[in-house]
C-alpha cells in the first residue's frame, strides 16, 4: 500500500553512514568510498574503481517513519558478448531483522569491448527506492547498500525525522581482503561472508575486500593502522598469484611490512592473518590469470606453469606455507596474532562441492560455508562481541 504522507528530506551526513571512510562528492549527490582521500590518490585504476564499490557499506538511522525513500544512481561494468552479471540488490533491515530486498536498477553502464578495451557508456536513470510499509513506532533502519556496483547517493526521505544511530556496543571489525571479500557472487550485501560475520557475531564491519587489488599496499596498511577497531583481520595470497607480481621469496618481507605498519596503531588488537581459499587453478600455477570470454561466459585460467613456480614465482601452495611461517615467526612476540588456514574455510572437497563458474570464485551458497567458518575460528577473541544477531 502507498503511503499518502508527506515526505521529507533526511540530510546524509557522515554520521549517518557506516562502513565509509569518506563521502565523495559529484555532480548527482554522494560516493561512499571506502579509501580516505589521501589513499585513493595513491591508488590505481583498479583499487579505485573497488573502493567505491560500497561493500559493508550502510546507512542507519533512528526513527518513526513508516515511509523512507532512497534515491540512488548506480554505475556498473559490462562486457559485449558476455552474459550480463545478475543486478545486484539494496537490503532493509529493521531493528536487527531483513525486511526486504530490492533490485538495483536504471544507471549508468559501461561495456566494455574484450577484444578491443573499447568502452561505451550509456546512461540511465537513478534509481528511487520507496518502502512504505515499515513498523509503527521507533526502530531501527539500515539500508545495506550494493556491494559491487558504484552507488552514488542521490537523496534520503522520510515521513518522520531521522536521527544517525552509532551502534557503540558492538566490537568494531576492519577486514582486509580480495573479491571474494568483497562478496563476488553474493547477490545481495548482507549475503556476503564477511557481513555474515559480521551479523552472527556482533561486529561492527568495515569491509576492505578490495577486487584484484590485496595486494599488500603500504598506504592500505596506513589505513588500517589508524582505524579504531577491536579485530583487524588480513586475507592475503590470491591477488598477489593471479596478478603475477610476486615471487616466493618477495612474499615474507611484503607481509610483515604490511603487519608491522598495522602493529604501529595496534600493538595489541587482536589481528588475524588468512590464508586464501582453495582455487585449483592457482594451486600449483602461478599467474598471471587470464580471462577467457569464449563461450560468452567469464572464466579465469591461471598462464603460469609448473617451471614457471619451479622457478620461483608464486602459488596458492606456496603463499599459504609462507603466510603460515610469518605468524608462527611472529607469535613469539606477538601473542595476539593468530593464523586462519584458507583451506579450513574452503578446501579442496569444497571447491567440488560449491563449484565457480568462473573457476576463481565461490558461489553465494559457499560464503555462507566460509561465514561460519570463520565464525567459529575467531570465537572468542573479542571480549564483548556477544555472538548475537545484530544487522
Amino acid at each position: 500500500m502507498s503511503s499518502s504522507r508527506e515526505l521529507r528530506p533526511v540530510p546524509i551526513t557522515s554520521n549517518l553512514i557506516h562502513g565509509a571512510l569518506d563521502l565523495e562528492t559529484t555532480e548527482r549527490g554522494l560516493v561512499p568510498c571506502r579509501l580516505p582521500a589521501w589513499a585513493r590518490e595513491k591508488a590505481d585504476g583498479q583499487l579505485l574503481s573497488a573502493q567505491a564499490q560500497p561493500a559493508g557499506v550502510r546507512l542507519a538511522f533512528r526513527t518513526a517513519s513508516t515511509s523512507v525513500e532512497l534515491s540512488a544512481h548506480r554505475t556498473y561494468p559490462a562486457f559485449r558478448g558476455v552474459a550480463p552479471r545478475a543486478d545486484c540488490h539494496v537490503d532493509i533491515v529493521v531493528d536487527g531483522r531483513p525486511l526486504r530486498q530490492v533490485e538495483t536498477s536504471g544507471g549508468t553502464r559501461m561495456t566494455i569491448d574484450p577484444a578491443s578495451g573499447s568502452v561505451e557508456v550509456d546512461e540511465g536513470p537513478s534509481q528511487t527506492i520507496r518502502i512504505d510499509d515499515l513498523p509503527s513506532g521507533d526502530k531501527i533502519i539500515e539500508i545495506w547498500l550494493p556491494h559491487y556496483e558504484r552507488i552514488e547517493l542521490v537523496s534520503l526521505r522520510a515521513d518522520e525525522a531521522a536521527t544517525p544511530v552509532a551502534f557503540d556496543s558492538r566490537p568494531r571489525w576492519v577486514h582486509y581482503g580480495s573479491s571474494i571479500s568483497q562478496g563476488s557472487n553474493a547477490t545481495a550485501p548482507t549475503r556476503t561472508w564477511a557481513a555474515s560475520v559480521a551479523r552472527t557475531a556482533g561486529f561492527e564491519l568495515t569491509n576492505l575486500g578490495f577486487s584484484g587489488s590485496a595486494m599488500l599496499d603500504e598506504f592500505v596498511a596506513q589505513v588500517i593502522r589508524d582505524l579504531p577497531a577491536e579485530l583487524i583481520s588480513v586475507k592475503v595470497g590470491i591477488n598477489l598469484v593471479n596478478a603475477g607480481a610476486v615471487r616466493t621469496e618477495e612474499l615474507a618481507p611484503l607481509l610483515n611490512g604490511f603487519l608491522d605498519t598495522i602493529r604501529e596503531g595496534h600493538p595489541k588488537t587482536p589481528l588475524v592473518v588468512v590464508s586464501a581459499l582453495h582455487c585449483a587453478i592457482h594451486e600449483d600455477n602461478p599467474g598471471p590469470a587470464a580471462t577467457d570470454f569464449g563461450d560468452g561466459e567469464i572464466r579465469y585460467l591461471a598462464t603460469g606453469t609448473a617451471e614457471d613456480a619451479a622457478a620461483g614465482m608464486l602459488t596458492l601452495r606456496a603463499a599459504r606455507e609462507v603466510i603460515a611461517e610469518v605468524v608462527a615467526q611472529r607469535r613469539a612476540a606477538d601473542p595476539n596474532l593468530h593464523f586462519v588456514d584458507g583451506l579450513t574455510l574452503f578446501g579442496a572437497e569444497d571447491e567440488a562441492a560449491y563449484p565457480s563458474a568462473d573457476r576463481l570464485h565461490p558461489p553465494e551458497d559457499a560464503h555462507a560455508v566460509i561465514a561460519d567458518r570463520f565464525t567459529t575460528a575467531i570465537s572468542g577473541l573479542v571480549e564483548g562481541a556477544p555472538g548475537a544477531p545484530s544487522l
